[in-house]
């Protein structure tokens, strides 16, 4: 429950003293990722250069980190607008910190021309359907030429990151507006966000499972599942509670926010990841029993292929290590009250999406019958998710981590989770 108070104001940049400004610390992040991003990026473009199959490895590689990071930065926006919709009193303390982590969509657009470019050049790489004659040739698909081309391929991904670059800008822009706004006016911000977010969230629905579509079901092109962008999307909540509790340790443990979050945070945003972990399971449990039971060639055989060789071991490590085991390992709410285990559990669903992210694109590699996990795959990872970091750092480093003037922050600050 939330305990509704008037908040003490020390000395410091926030409430009851506390330093609520990156400065040097984001700089210096900044720097380091952006250095540790290039020179992993750099040396998967050399992996890749050396592979016999030429780009098409790197390809592969490379969009299994970002379809990763992305669950991580469309979860945030989603997570931002949700708290919004909702009036959320307890998530105001931390809302800054998600929305700083959305607003660097800007970053995921530019992190996302290697897997565009190929298309616009003409070298489609790994989406089969951009050479219009293989698509002509078949009649599956041949009705799919007018969805499934580079022109309006490309036409969608403008809106879909110009959309979410829009909204996450607008929250970010009234919140940090909202700062030096008087009391009235700040309430009025409020019921500003509350409003634009509802119909907002249609948006992020359609540009959501569209993107996924586009960026994974659509390396097979066909095959079809009208669960996958729900699919897809519980990763991104799952990815997004689990960052936003790391996130938040990690600033503590640098001296910010350490009054103003307090446990009962943490065990709301862990509650989070144990329920998507759950409805994570769900979704996936229902595409596959819907698929199985119709028992379409079309479709069935996507699932033969992941279910075959090593893919079969692979599958049965992410039904248990996706779901069983962290299930039972969050089960506890002292588990979710104890920074260390709830950090060792948002690791690994962490790791556990990276894995899912990989059995749902790795397949499609020509000739990977086996499961191809090399160097590359490690770099691209590490390239790509270091320069997100650099992005969020670049643009968190000189502003407020806290909603200082949120009338709903007291109850946020006295929020007690019973």
């Amino acid at each position: 429950m939330a305990k509704g108070s008037k908040v003490t104001v020390g000395s410091g940049d926030g409430p009851a003293g506390d330093n609520i400004r990156l400065a040097e610390v984001g700089q210096s992040l900044f720097v380091k990722a952006a250095g540790v991003g290039i020179v992993a990026l750099g040396i998967s473009a050399v992996l890749g250069a050396g592979e016999k199959d030429g780009w098409n490895r790197f390809s592969h590689s490379y969009l299994v980190a970002f379809v990763w990071v992305m669950t991580i930065g469309a979860g945030a926006l989603w997570w931002v607008t949700i708290q919004n919709i909702v009036n959320s009193h307890w998530s105001t303390v931390i809302r800054r910190v998600a929305e700083l982590i959305a607003s660097n969509a800007p970053v995921l657009a530019l992190l996302s021309l290697p897997v565009v470019l190929p298309l616009i050049l003409g070298n489609p790489v790994m989406y089969l359907w951009a050479d219009s004659s293989l698509m002509h040739e078949s009649h599956e698909l041949a009705n799919k030429i007018g969805y499934l081309n580079p022109t309006f391929f490309v036409i969608r991904f403008v809106v879909y990151f110009g959309f979410w670059t829009l909204l996450s800008r607008f929250f970010l822009k009234r919140s940090l507006g909202q700062d030096k706004e008087t009391e009235a006016a700040a309430a009025k911000t409020v019921v500003t966000m509350r409003r634009l977010a509802g119909p907002a969230m249609i948006g992020f629905a359609l540009t959501l499972t569209f993107c996924a579509i586009d960026l994974i079901m659509s390396l097979d092109p066909k095959w079809f599942s009208t669960m996958f962008g729900v699919y897809y999307f519980a990763s991104c909540v799952l990815a997004v509670n689990s960052s936003l509790a790391l996130t938040l340790m990690w600033l503590q443990g640098k001296g910010r926010l350490t009054s103003s979050v307090t446990v009962h945070h943490f065990h709301d945003l862990g509650k989070m990841v144990f329920a998507f972990t759950v409805f994570w399971a769900y979704v996936g449990f229902s595409q596959f029993m819907l698929l199985w039971y119709a028992n379409i060639p079309e479709e069935t055989l996507w699932f033969k292929i992941r279910f075959a060789n090593s893919w079969g071991t692979l599958s049965w490590f992410l039904l248990f290590g996706h779901f069983v085991v962290p299930f039972f390992g969050l089960l506890s709410r002292h588990v979710k009250r104890n920074r260390k285990a709830l950090a060792f559990w948002c690791i690994w669903q962490l790791v556990m999406i990276y894995v899912d992210m990989y059995w749902l694109v790795m397949p499609t590699l020509p000739g990977a019958t086996e499961v191809p996990f090399a160097l590359i795959d490690l770099t691209c990872w590490v390239g790509v998710l270091a320069l997100f970091i650099a992005g969020v750092a670049y643009r968190a480093k000189s502003l407020n981590l806290m909603a200082t003037n949120d009338p709903r922050l007291p109850k946020s600050l006295a929020f007690e989770n019973i």
